[in-house]
């Protein structure tokens, strides 16, 4: 079976009726994309030489450096305490908690501040505040959606400052819904066994960003934008002892010399990893993993990556967009062409994706165009929300009308077509709780960090996180500011890069970081 054709679809539809849930097996293996044949590689160089990847990013963390020493002759050197790279909610948090206790700080950021996956977090942020609920269950439910694979201590970190998190936030601005009491409302994300995640109607990652940005700008700290990293520097010891920036603006070089430098780059998905949408923003394409693997730091779970269930599959000019999963918790059912429900909705999101996936891979997915043009996705059931409390949807997640109206869509009368999304890396750079990585002064928070998930993310542990580790990372660097700082600052380790390349019989032509997605018309001349 190729799948129901869109009308047709549309004409077995119902929301007038209860949808029985059938019986599902073990899904993981045989359908979610991390399992995909021939997606995965073992990694030839590096600190993790021998261990499992995804062959776009091994291709990323295995090519040569856009630049070398020559291209650096004449260029000054900018001092400071700390470093951040990345202005998205993660760099923010460290920049802010890093100046606050003292430290001189440069944040750079390689499009303009704010712009990062934060301020497309829709759901909320998970934090366990409710009488019936415990820090206990957000720890056991965190581990649980992860498969138990992440890193315990990161965990219970995370889960203990996460009320603190949010009374955080409140004093730097933040709001959130809150009910006729003044009380936070809360609502339970998929895979949790409480009702935990706070929110501001369905854009709190927006809200949390510009609240981040304004406390930024109004602060000491020297902004850098249109500034990607290209390449880290070390020290005489082996530490991170800063970056080479390369400036859009004026197409030219800029080093700093930092005592410590925190990596806050955020996610993978604008990698198209299996060729699937993604909800990311432009910028997110690997590069804090790229860069801190070349200078020596140990990665982890480089072949599990998170596809959100509900990602826009039809129209094609929206599509990937993310639906919150804030629509789910509220009610709103998964069909498939025939009108079946097949998943539980609040069963974990690789579980959900997985799901989705068989459908359509089983001919009962819903098909719109043909040949290259060909969309198969399944329903969003949002007219039976409607039909249950008229209003609710559009007063709860003006985002998802507002998006709906771009693509000419009617939620309230048809069911939304959606399609798994490639949407977060489940893994990332070996860090403490601190945020240090393996090498001494590279601090990694956000997204580019690795552990504090497993291998699948709960809803509302991303922006959770962001804060705590960068708080954490920032208070940690300020901290460990000295008199001496570092005598030396290169990139040395490029000749060890080069050497492992050789050796391994990679090719030289291919350059990372990536910088800018693949299928962008942007292209950065480094000129030599």
């Amino acid at each position: 079976m190729q799948g129901i054709s869109y009308t047709e679809a549309l004409k077995l539809y119902k929301n007038d009726k209860e949808h029985a849930l059938p019986e599902t097996s073990e899904l993981l293996r045989d359908y979610h994309p991390d399992y995909y044949q021939n997606s995965i590689v073992n990694l030839k160089i590096g600190p993790n030489k021998g261990e499992p990847c995804h062959h776009q990013l091994a291709e990323m963390l295995q090519a040569d450096s856009r630049i070398d020493e020559a291209d650096l002759a004449g260029t000054s050197i900018t001092e400071t305490n700390v470093l951040v790279i990345g202005g998205g909610g993660a760099g923010c948090a460290a920049a802010l908690t890093a100046a606050r206790n003292g430290a001189k700080v440069i944040l750079a950021t390689k499009l303009r501040l704010g712009d990062s996956n934060t301020v497309m977090a829709e759901g909320g942020i998970q934090a366990s505040i409710e009488p019936e609920d415990t820090l206990q269950d957000h720890y056991n439910d965190t581990l649980k959606a992860g498969h138990f694979q992440a890193d315990k201590e990161l965990v219970s970190a995370m889960v203990k400052e996460a009320p603190d998190v949010i009374r955080w936030l409140i004093k730097e601005g933040m709001q959130f819904d809150v009910n006729e009491f003044g009380d936070l409302l809360t609502r339970r994300p998929g895979g949790a066994s409480a009702n935990r995640v706070v929110y501001y109607r369905d854009y709190t990652g927006l809200e949390m960003m510009r609240v981040l940005r304004e406390s930024v700008c109004n602060s000491n700290i020297d902004i850098w934008t249109h500034s990607p990293a290209v390449e880290l520097r070390s020290s005489e010891t082996g530490h991170c002892a800063g970056a080479v920036l390369y400036s859009l603006e004026k197409n030219s070089y800029k080093m700093i010399k930092a005592q410590s430098v925190i990596l806050a780059t955020g996610g993978i998905g604008r990698m198209h990893l299996n060729n699937f949408p993604t909800t990311n923003h432009f910028g997110a394409t690997g590069d804090g993993l790229v860069l801190a693997y070349r200078l020596g730091a140990k990665l982890r779970d480089l072949d599990s990556f998170q596809y959100h269930p509900t990602g826009i599959a039809y129209p094609s000019h929206i599509a990937g967009s993310l639906i919150t999963e804030g629509v789910r918790s509220a009610g709103v059912q998964l069909l498939n062409g025939l009108g079946e429900r097949f998943v539980d909705e609040l069963k974990p999101r690789d579980y959900i994706s997985a799901a989705i996936l068989r459908e359509c891979a089983e001919g009962r997915g819903i098909v719109v165009g043909d040949g290259d043009d060909k969309v198969t996705g399944v329903w969003l059931d949002t007219p039976s929300m409607e039909r249950l409390e008229p209003g609710m949807m559009e007063k709860r997640f003006p985002k998802l009308f507002h998006l709906a109206k771009r693509g000419n869509l009617e939620p309230t009368k048809n069911p939304m077509l959606i399609y798994p999304a490639l949407h977060y890396q489940n893994g990332g750079v070996v860090i403490d709780v601190d945020g240090q990585s393996t090498v001494k002064d590279l601090y990694c928070v956000g997204e580019v960090s690795g552990g504090i998930h497993g291998r699948n993310r709960i809803m509302g542990n991303a922006l959770l996180e962001i804060i705590c580790f960068g708080r954490r990372a920032g208070l940690k660097a300020a901290q460990s500011i000295s008199a001496r700082g570092h005598k030396k600052s290169t990139i040395e380790h490029l000749s060890r890069l080069r050497r492992e390349l050789t050796r391994a019989d990679l090719q030289m032509s291919v350059k990372s970081p990536m910088l800018f997605p693949a299928c962008s018309n942007f292209k950065i001349d480094i000129q030599k």
